[in-house]
């Protein structure tokens, strides 16, 4: 555990050379909020009630929503791990006295708790800035709930893109499942419009997803909604997380003996 603790310290550190990609996020943050005020002012603009959402209660979800999906950094890990597999160096991570997938897992948590803060203090300043009566889950265990499906959700989508990353062992070009991937977390995370729009039935196919549970109902369960879906989603992501592993296991366990880098 203490070698765990090590590489997050490290890449904690890392990040302090990155000074300019800490602003950007945080200006990705208040650009997505921003947007959420211009184009649903307009919207509720003569209208209390949309999708069963106020104006507030709307602009609280893009803040949650926002700040959750901003945390959501682990698409690098299968860029990382698909070049280093090309290239003939990936066997640097395989000589390393920690698990492979574990490190990288590591990797996130330091890169998310560096980021939290920032991005946490974009959001709050934006509470303030357009006096937002946020609107806020009251309830404890619903509290508890929509934090650990986000705590497996940014769990899930590094055994993703790190499953995603060692299919280059079979297939040396993934930038087809990396497109998949990113136009289904897009959409079905509801970062961009809230799922509470699209019509029951698609939304019904969008619940038997891994992505519904990332962003969406977290966000939905933050700000007080959606609390007879806390209890269905920890268990539907919590099996996607064991089926996840499944795959991760039995493809590295039949394709790594394939590999041929630097030192192998």
């Amino acid at each position: 555990m203490r070698k765990y603790r090590e590489i997050m310290r490290v890449y904690i550190k890392a990040q302090l050379a990155w000074r300019a990609a800490v602003a950007f996020s945080m200006l990705f943050t208040v650009a997505k909020i921003l947007f959420a005020w211009l184009l649903w002012g307009m919207i509720f603009r003569g209208r209390n009630i949309v999708a069963g959402f106020t104006f507030h209660g709307m602009l609280s979800y893009y803040i949650v929503s926002s700040f959750l999906s901003q945390l959501e950094m682990s698409g690098g890990i299968s860029g990382e791990i698909s070049a280093r597999i090309r290239n003939g160096t990936f066997s640097n991570y395989m000589v390393m006295p920690v698990s492979i997938e574990g490190y990288f897992a590591a990797m996130e948590v330091g890169v998310v708790l560096f980021y939290l803060c920032f991005d946490l203090l974009a959001a709050v300043v934006w509470v303030f800035v357009f006096r937002i009566q946020f609107v806020f889950a009251k309830s404890a265990v619903m509290l508890a709930c929509a934090l650990l499906m986000t705590v497996l959700g940014l769990f899930f989508m590094v055994q993703l893109n790190y499953f995603l990353g060692i299919l280059t062992l079979k297939y040396e070009e993934i930038s087809t499942f990396l497109m998949i991937k990113d136009n289904l977390v897009s959409l079905v995370t509801g970062s961009i419009v809230p799922l509470a729009l699209f019509p029951e039935r698609v939304v019904g196919i969008m619940r038997l997803l891994p992505f519904y549970y990332v962003t969406y109902l977290p966000s939905m369960l933050f700000t007080g909604r959606c609390a007879e879906e806390a209890v269905r989603g920890l268990v539907v992501l919590g099996l996607w997380c064991v089926l996840m592993q499944w795959a991760i296991v039995v493809t590295w366990r039949k394709y790594r003996v394939k590999y041929d880098g630097v030192g192998v």
